[in-house]
């Protein structure tokens, strides 16, 4: 069963060949084959995956002296089976870590020799055991709060900007030729993007490689605007580097101004009101959200520096957005429905790209 109702012939691995490579986040049922419509649409549409979670420090590494790699080793397989660019999510972000990585030895207090030799080991062992099949790594994940400043993370209070450097030196030495990305949120706001920059330069001034810069897309019917991103794009490609949107998704649903973003430390109450479309979403929002993803894409295939574009999730169905800000509403922020139809923004995508190759673009 393909589980894909798209007009026949009509491919956006294909109509982006030469362009960039376009990518879906896979969750757990989906890397183990339990979801047959999300897995049709990708081997259809998709010629990138990234895991949502089975490659993060607490699932593939859960105890000191045990890893877990049954479901990773699972999720790269799929990949190779299919012929698609594997992305590694994620080395090094502050959720999702085990308590125990950031507890001293015997009780005591965590010193920095410990903490670093637990990152090197943990880098060494994960990376390593993909060297040449895992394709790209998110290395580092949300290292600055919007406003340009170091997030204050336990990586950070006991090893300084240092476990960053650390953490791209330590993937390079364990995989030579995989693509070496910083993966953060907001981007498109000017002191966040600044502090990107800053990063990207400091870190290849020393001799340490970098190649890419991801922005989340994590964004809502209202902003960031189509000039805000592409404003993001020039910038960021100044520094060389390849950029990348990386979990695209646009939520249509009320969120609060302080949460646009992705702190998934936030929740917020399930009320009627945050949850207004459990039966679908309006045909004027179906439209609005088409409209939006349509400006994007014409925003994305004019910057050959873009090299990657994910969208996080395959349908609705699936969506993290379904639990986050608010658990258990039901969401509506991606291209294909519940049931794995093509949405207006999947039509609109498609007109877009048709047009922007007619265009020269």
């Amino acid at each position: 069963m393909n589980g894909d109702r798209t007009d026949a012939g009509t491919s956006l691995r294909e109509m982006l060949k030469g362009r960039f490579l376009i990518g879906a986040a896979l969750n757990d049922a989906q890397i183990a084959g339990q979801d047959p419509v999300a897995l049709g649409i990708v081997r259809r549409h998709f010629s990138a995956i990234s895991p949502e979670n089975v490659l993060k420090w607490d699932a593939v590494h859960p105890e000191p002296d045990r890893y877990e790699f049954a479901a990773a080793d699972q999720y790269v397989g799929l990949g190779e089976k299919h012929g698609l660019f594997v992305v590694g999510h994620v080395l090094v972000w502050h959720e999702q870590t085990p308590s125990w990585v950031f507890e001293g030895a015997g009780g005591g207090t965590l010193n920095a020799d410990l903490l670093l030799a637990r990152l090197r080991e943990h880098v060494h062992t994960v990376v390593g055991r993909y060297r040449g099949r895992v394709h790209a790594w998110d290395v580092v994940n949300e290292a600055f709060e919007d406003d340009g400043s170091w997030r204050k993370t336990p990586w950070y209070t006991v090893l300084g900007e240092e476990y960053v450097s650390k953490a791209f030196e330590f993937a390079r030495e364990a995989d030579s030729g995989a693509q070496l990305c910083y993966n953060d949120y907001n981007l498109w706001k000017a002191p966040k993007y600044e502090a990107a920059i800053r990063l990207v330069t400091s870190l290849r001034q020393r001799g340490i490689g970098i190649d890419g810069i991801g922005e989340q897309g994590h964004w809502v019917l209202d902003g960031p605007s189509a000039e805000e991103v592409e404003a993001m794009i020039v910038e960021l490609a100044k520094t060389g580097a390849q950029i990348i949107i990386t979990e695209l998704d646009l939520d249509p649903l009320p969120r609060p101004e302080e949460l646009i973003g992705a702190d998934i430390s936030k929740r917020l109450a399930r009320t009627p009101e945050r949850d207004p479309y459990p039966d679908g979403l309006p045909e004027g929002l179906q439209q609005r959200l088409a409209q939006r993803y349509a400006d994007l894409f014409r925003v994305f295939v004019k910057h050959p520096e873009v090299s990657r574009v994910t969208f996080w999730g395959v349908t609705d169905a699936d969506t993290w957005l379904n639990h986050w800000p608010v658990p258990g509403r039901t969401n509506h922020p991606l291209l294909w429905d519940r049931q794995g139809r093509p949405k207006p923004a999947f039509h609109a995508v498609v007109e877009a790209l048709r047009r922007a190759s007619r265009d020269g673009a």
